[in-house]
Parts: structure tokens; sequence; C-alpha cells
């Protein structure tokens, strides 16, 4: 294999999107795409269906791949998935990525059917907790090879290895994902794996920028996945994801991109009708961004649906959420909505106001601070209550 990555290498490095350049970065094999190594740069999105439903996770995978995803990713959280996705892989074609996040044991049993598997690193810690996190990736990179797949690095804002964060100060958002995404890559290269990529992803568009940009300089044989985590309902969130990813390709950085966007199942394939779109004006010379904000103002987040969703009310929640702040647009608050327990215990602690959806209540939080857990019903009032109080806490 090593051999036909060298040989891509040559025959596939240079011009990138629309002549722009790209970094000579090695090429990954996913399945029949290559990432990286001069190839088009490959638009990925992510199934929203539960992976327990075969026929429905099937169908948009095949969706997806028809609107232009070159790698579609799927969540597995324990067996009962993993069985499903043995049947889904005999339904579709297309390039399937796994998402492992705690459940790291499970990638021997999902890896004989998908081309990719993403493992976050700041989730190694959660299963098995006394094995020294350089074993679990050393079992996953031979997990990798054994069955012909390709790894993803995939590093969160919200959920950094926390041994890692307590060597930096707290303000420093940046400094714990990069040290993260530079050991791992590290460590897969001293074991001789080399078919992966590393994504450094926040939900703020300029820490993307520049968590890329100083990864790519130390880095820039490693090929990139980029996106912005938790960009948000549209248009607000593809306008998120443009400002930080154009100026990144422009510049050569990224070699594959996700549009993470709060959709519900049924419309999914806008994530890929807008990467798509980012590429194709960059490809016809259109460098147009969106106005970035002018001071801090209202900034709400919230999690790309996917099958980990524990309530389908979620995309429609965050959507009231968004109509309930539209009084409060020139506030210096930000609101995060997440639909799951993965996103939600970390990824709303820098949130002023978070909302972290379970199956039947919504967990309101106060910055790091737990106010109570509401139904679907009565967590709007009392987010209502909430702002009301940071309002008049900025009017006085």
């Amino acid at each position: 294999m090593e051999s036909l990555e060298r040989k891509a290498a040559v025959e596939h490095s240079g011009s990138g999107v629309g002549g722009l350049p790209q970094r000579p970065t090695r090429p990954v094999r996913v399945g029949t795409v290559w990432i990286g190594g001069g190839h088009p740069i490959v638009v990925q999105s992510m199934c929203a269906t539960k992976t327990c439903d075969v026929e429905a996770t099937a169908r948009q995978a095949n969706q997806l791949a028809q609107a232009g995803a070159g790698v579609v990713r799927i969540a597995v959280d324990n067996r009962r998935d993993v069985q499903a996705l043995a049947e889904i892989r005999q339904k579709t074609d297309a390039n399937l990525a796994v998402d492992l996040q705690e459940n790291y044991r499970l990638a021997a049993e999902v890896a004989p059917w998908v081309q990719k598997i993403r493992y976050n690193p700041g989730h190694l810690h959660h299963q098995e907790p006394t094995r020294p996190w350089q074993d679990k990736v050393k079992w996953l990179a031979e997990t990798a090879v054994q069955h012909d797949c390709a790894l993803r690095v995939g590093v969160n804002c919200g959920s950094v290895d926390p041994v890692l964060k307590e060597k930096f100060p707290p303000e420093d958002a940046l400094g714990p994902m990069l040290a993260s995404a530079l050991e791992h890559g590290e460590l897969l290269d001293r074991l001789g794996f080399r078919r992966y990529c590393v994504s450094l992803k926040d939900s703020d568009p300029q820490r993307v920028i520049e968590a890329n940009r100083r990864f790519a300089q130390q880095r820039p044989d490693v090929p990139l996945h980029l996106g912005v985590t938790e960009a948000g309902l549209p248009p607000e969130g593809i306008q998120k994801t443009r400002r930080a990813l154009m100026p990144l390709l422009r510049e050569g950085i990224g070699d594959t991109i996700r549009v993470s966007l709060t959709l519900p199942s049924e419309k999914k394939h806008l994530e890929v009708e807008a990467g798509l779109a980012i590429l194709a004006d960059l490809a016809a010379g259109r460098f147009d961004l969106p106005p970035e904000p002018t001071g801090r103002k209202l900034n709400i987040i919230s999690c790309p649906s996917c099958s980990r969703v524990e309530n389908d009310s979620f995309v429609l929640l965050a959507e009231k959420v968004r109509a309930m702040c539209e009084p409060f647009q020139d506030l210096p608050i930000t609101i995060a909505v997440m639909g799951c327990r993965v996103n939600g215990p970390g990824e709303t602690d820098s949130a002023d106001l978070g909302l972290w959806c379970g199956p039947n209540r919504v967990n309101l939080k106060r910055g790091h601070h737990l106010l109570g857990a509401f139904s679907y019903e009565e967590i709007l009032p009392r987010l209502r209550e909430e702002l009301d109080r940071l309002a008049a806490q900025y009017q006085t």
C-alpha cells in the first residue's frame, strides 16, 4: 500500500482547487477516494438517522453520496449499531467512515464494514481509563491495517484530553488542541502508520483558522480535514464555515471538508451542497466572505444533527431558541444547544447559557453550573428567564 501512496503522490501532486496551490500532503486512500496528495478536495457529511434503522441509514448514505459526498460518516455507539452497520454495508456503495467517540474498543467489530475510522483523542480515556492512550492508538492502528482502513485523528475544542488541558493556561484554547493533534500524529508515525488525516475543530471560525495554520506549519505532510464544529443552523452555520474554510483553502490548507449543520434528517444533503458551493466559488475565483460580526454579539452554536441526537425535537428546539433570541442580538451572549451526551456535558461549558438535550429533558447550564433539567415544553420559558437576567446585567 505504501508504494501505491508514493505513486499517487507523484502522479497527483499540484494544483488543488481551480489552480490554487495545495500543500504537498501525503495521499491517504479512503475506499475509492484519495485525501491529500494534490487530489481534488473531498466533501464529507454524516448520517442523522438512527444507525440501528438499517433502511433509513442506508438510504441516507446513498442520498449523501449521490449529492456529492465522497465520504459518509456513521456513528456507532453499541453492538446493536455494529450489527446494523454490517447490514448497511450491503445496501450502499458509499465510502463509510465510522465515528466511535468513547467506544474505541468497537473498532475491530466495525472495521470490516468501513473505509475509515475516526477517533477523538479526548475521548480515549473514557474506556479502560488505566490503559495508556498510546496502547489504545497502537491497537487502533493495527486494526486499521488489518482491515484496510484509514484513520482520522479528530480533535475537538470541547473534548480535549484532560491531562493535556491541565498543562496550558485556561485562556489558551488552541494550545491543548494543537498539542494533542501533534502528539497523536507523531505516535502514528513512530508506529509506521501513515494512512491518517487530522482535524482540529472549534465553533469559532477564527480559532479554526489559527489552529489549522499552526498545525499545517508544523506538519505540512499530514492531510487536514477542515470544518467548524457546532456551526449551527443555516444560513448562519454556512456563513461561519465559509469564514473559516475559504481563507485556509485559498492558502492551500485543507484536503477534505465538512459543513456541520443543525438540520432535520431529510435535509442533510444541504451540508454537501454547502461544501460543494465553497469549492465552486474557490474554483471560480470568488473569495468574497460573509461579513465578520462587529464586536461581540449574540452567538448561537448548535451541534450538527446526527444519529446520537437523543430526541428528534432537538433541531426544532434550536430553531425556537434562535427565534426567541432575536431581541437579544446586540448582547455579547453565547448560547449552546447540544443534542446528546457526547457533545452536551463538555461543549456547553464555555457558553454563557447551555442547553444539553436528553431523551425527555433538557439540562440548562450557566457556564459550568447546572441550573436544572426541564421538559422540552418548560425549557424555553426557563431559558427566557436567564436571558432576561443577563440582559438586565448588561443594561445596568
